[in-house]
């Protein structure tokens, strides 16, 4: 191996392992946090009121996901939420379905970044970098390459990301998988669908480019994104599951689009709850006005969110996400709850 190479092997060599929420019980911590103040008693409240949202027999709970917690190692507590029947729809940054999530399931991983060089040599090696961890850039260009696969195996013309991600599950389903467990595949097996509503802003962008540009050289029909689709068909959810809870871990699109859902049913003339359950996890500060750290008491004032039952907790998520998430396991109100299956409701 030349130097170069074996400089690439020495930072890519500890490899993220990604926490099991079953391994540990989240409600000896939450408990106690109860009884503390801070950001401590807000993530305790925040943990009853997704207990409460998978309780209750007329909830549908929505997980929205903004940021790197799935390359951080928390790629398994939102795989063990679907398994464990504790979310109905999942509302997603590309990045964390397909280059984090995705990636893994080809058997690729992320790797902790026990140094940090100068961002020329990680550029020069081929190593991009999300703070303190590391993807392999030729792995990453695997993944694209994987997606031009997929979108050439389909029928050409517009669908939603929700239909396209239901076909990458379905593809590792059908013996493509390195890794078993991923999200993508759980979700396709669970009918939960997973929307990702600026989809192209991510690795399977890239390869969807790629197989548009081929289809116009050859003069063929291509396969585009449609977000509107995907808008229309969260809302239809919304429609259908009527009393919802959120459980949103940052904020960014994914926070607004499942919050929208009621507003846009109301335009569409369905009258339907303000989500009933939320919970935010972000670091983003509220005094600049921008939607990704808006309050949910904020929220209300647009007719998103009912303020009964909502907790902002001011936290990075990697550290209070799996408690919270371990502690609504331990306590098993899932098993009573029907699985909705969200996703046999479109046609693809």
């Amino acid at each position: 191996m030349s130097d170069k190479s074996n400089r690439k092997a020495e930072l890519l060599s500890n490899p993220v392992e990604h926490i099991d929420i079953t391994a540990f019980d989240g409600r000896h911590m939450i408990d106690a946090w109860e009884k503390m103040s801070f950001t401590s008693r807000d993530a305790a409240r925040a943990a009853r009121i997704l207990e409460q949202a998978v309780a209750d027999p007329d909830c549908s709970v929505i997980l929205t996901l903004a940021g790197s917690t799935s390359a951080g190692g928390c790629m398994h507590v939102w795989r063990d939420m679907v398994r464990n029947n504790m979310v109905d729809a999942i509302v997603s940054t590309g990045a964390s379905i397909v280059d984090m999530d995705f990636f893994e399931a080809l058997g690729f991983k992320h790797y902790q970044a026990r140094e940090i060089p100068d961002d020329r040599e990680l550029r020069d090696l081929y190593i991009d970098r999300i703070y303190d961890t590391y993807i392999d850039e030729e792995e990453l260009q695997a993944c694209d390459a994987a997606t031009l696969e997929i979108a050439d195996l389909l029928e050409p013309g517009p669908r939603s990301s929700r239909s396209y991600i239901k076909a990458m599950g379905k593809w590792l389903a059908d013996g493509n998988a390195k890794k078993e467990g991923s999200l993508v595949q759980e979700c396709y097996e669970q009918g939960v669908p997973i929307f990702c509503p600026a989809f192209s802003d991510c690795s399977a962008g890239f390869g969807l480019v790629k197989h548009q540009v081929e289809r116009m050289k050859a003069k063929q029909p291509y396969l585009s994104i449609d977000s509107v689709a995907d808008f229309r068909e969260l809302t239809d959810i919304k429609i259908k599951a009527g009393k919802t809870g959120l459980f949103m871990v940052g904020g960014g699109v994914p926070k607004n689009f499942a919050q929208d859902t009621v507003v846009c049913a109301e335009i569409l003339g369905v009258e339907v709850p303000m989500h009933a359950y939320a919970v935010q996890i972000t670091v983003a500060d509220v005094r600049d006005g921008a939607c990704s750290s808006s309050t949910l008491k904020e929220a209300c004032s647009w007719g998103k969110v009912d303020v009964a039952l909502e907790q902002m907790v001011f936290a990075e998520a990697s550290t209070v996400a799996p408690v919270i998430a371990s502690d609504v396991y331990h306590r098993r109100d899932w098993e009573k709850r029907p699985r909705h299956r969200y996703g046999d409701m479109f046609q693809d």
